[in-house]
């Protein structure tokens, strides 16, 4: 049995992206409105997903939690994976919110039943341009909470429950990115990746969000203290972030081989991407599906919907709209051609809508490294002052980061 316990940012796409990292089914508390709004309790009762019911929702119904926190104990009981969001409810928030207590107290209730303490794994979400389609998004799954010490006191203990509930909100920071405010984000992110292209240490996702974590409290703590140095610098890599985006490129761009050799190699590794069968099943697949995609983004282009709704209700129109699209592409090969060409279509038309996107991704990623590198190399007076530029920053890091950990330790 595993209970995970995971950051709220993005509505129904979040318990995809824990599935997806766990590897396993998953069972998830969801909040009571979902299932009653039409446009989401088929995807949480196909899911599996037990209501749970808030003060906030119907206040006459919260003696049902019961009955929730039982089939929660039956399910951590038999083995299985539950999953939690805390927070209470998806938000756009640029920090993780105060963390409800359920998760705490459904750990400490299923004890009696599970028979001994099991993990509690937090699990980060962090995403980069959640209502945008095809953006980076990170899952890291963190180190168990240790609660042994609890576990023999139950749900009933509120002292208990208050320092799980603790102890969860902070592995959870732990595996998350919580800032000041969403406009420090590109200077955050600037800073480890100046650090990262000097260090010559690229990061893994994990520890990507372990320095973005850092990074971020070293900010709060250059603004509580006043720190005149450490505002500099912050003015000083964002003055660098800015000229780097006017050119396209990124603080890792600056480190790169720009020798010619080099560049015919990289290009020669890419030349299949050109190939006429590439290029057929992109243009083709784009042709396909180009009617449901648009149609998808008119129709949720045309609801009233904050930025943590948008990718959900993308991904149900756009369930729907490819859905019905492919149905109607089958029916029609099926009365011209007959049930074998329409098993085809059925078939064919959305391994080739997947491929055909695969392959353009992969065309928008070498037009951006090629541009890249002809950029760089046409600039070789600019590039050699951006290069000093961004050491003599990754310096002043280093020091205000030694600074920071000295700071901590006294």
């Amino acid at each position: 049995p595993v209970l995970l316990v995971a950051n709220h940012p993005n509505t129904l796409l979040d318990p995809m992206l824990v599935v997806a990292a766990s590897r396993r089914p998953v069972r998830f508390l969801a909040k009571a409105p979902l299932f009653e709004s039409s446009r989401t309790a088929w995807a949480v009762r196909a899911a599996g997903a037990i209501p749970v019911y808030r003060q906030q929702d119907r206040g006459t119904q919260m003696g049902r939690n019961t009955s929730a926190f039982r089939a929660v104990y039956d399910v951590l009981a038999a083995g299985g994976a539950v999953g939690i969001f805390p927070e209470g409810t998806s938000h756009n928030a640029p920090a993780i919110a105060p963390l409800k207590t359920g998760a705490a107290r459904i750990a400490l209730g299923a004890v009696t039943q599970t028979g001994a303490p099991f993990p509690i794994v937090p699990v980060g979400i962090v995403m980069r341009e959640k209502d945008i389609f095809g953006s980076e998004a990170l899952v890291v799954c963190g180190a168990s909470v240790a609660w042994a010490d609890l576990a023999l006191r139950g749900g009933g203990d509120a002292d208990a429950v208050r320092l799980l509930t603790t102890r969860i909100a902070d592995a959870l920071r732990s595996v998350t990115v919580n800032l000041d405010a969403w406009e420090d984000r590109p200077l955050v992110e600037c800073a480890v990746h100046v650090w990262e292209a000097e260090q010559g240490q690229p990061s893994s996702p994990a520890e990507r969000v372990a320095r973005l974590q850092v990074t971020t409290g070293i900010l709060a703590g250059v603004r509580a203290r006043r720190d005149v140095d450490g505002a500099r610098l912050a003015v000083d890599l964002e003055d660098h972030r800015r000229q780097l985006q006017r050119l396209g490129v990124a603080p890792s761009d600056l480190t790169t081989d720009l020798r010619l050799s080099r560049g015919v190699a990289w290009a020669a590794r890419r030349l299949h991407l050109l190939g006429p069968a590439q290029v057929l099943v992109a243009v083709v697949g784009t042709l396909l599906f180009w009617p449901p995609y648009r149609l998808t983004g008119w129709i949720v282009g045309r609801l009233r919907l904050d930025l943590g709704e948008r990718s959900t209700a993308k991904l149900l129109v756009g369930i729907v709209t490819h859905l019905a699209w492919v149905i109607g592409l089958a029916l029609a090969m099926g009365l011209r051609f007959g049930a074998w060409a329409a098993l085809g279509a059925a078939v064919l038309a959305p391994a080739i809508g997947v491929l055909g996107q695969m392959v353009r991704m992969h065309w928008g990623s070498t037009w951006d490294d090629a541009r890249r590198f002809f950029i760089l190399r046409s600039r070789r007076d600019m590039l050699q002052t951006l290069r000093e530029q961004q050491h003599q920053l990754s310096v002043r890091l280093g020091a205000i980061y030694q600074a920071s950990v000295a700071a901590v330790a006294d």
